[in-house]
């Protein structure tokens, strides 16, 4: 499974881990997901995503059969 949120488009980028000594080496920084179950009223039913934080937060601003229309539009 892809690690990527399908609303906000997050996914790891790379990087690099400094150590006091100034030496650098390559890390990935990962999106912060979760799983969630999220109740969608209009279809009566609860669906499965896994979600970024922010995308989260979205969903709370604007709601659910908002952000779900922009899913199936894109």
């Amino acid at each position: 499974m892809a690690k990527l949120c399908p609303v906000t488009g997050k996914k790891p980028i790379s990087g690099h881990t400094v150590s006091h000594a100034n030496n650098k080496t390559k890390r990935r920084f990962e999106p912060n997901l979760h799983v969630k179950r999220i109740w969608v009223a209009s279809e009566k039913k609860f669906i499965r995503v896994r979600l970024s934080a922010k995308a989260l937060r979205t969903i709370d601003k604007v709601g659910v059969d908002s952000v779900l229309a922009l899913l199936k539009k894109a």
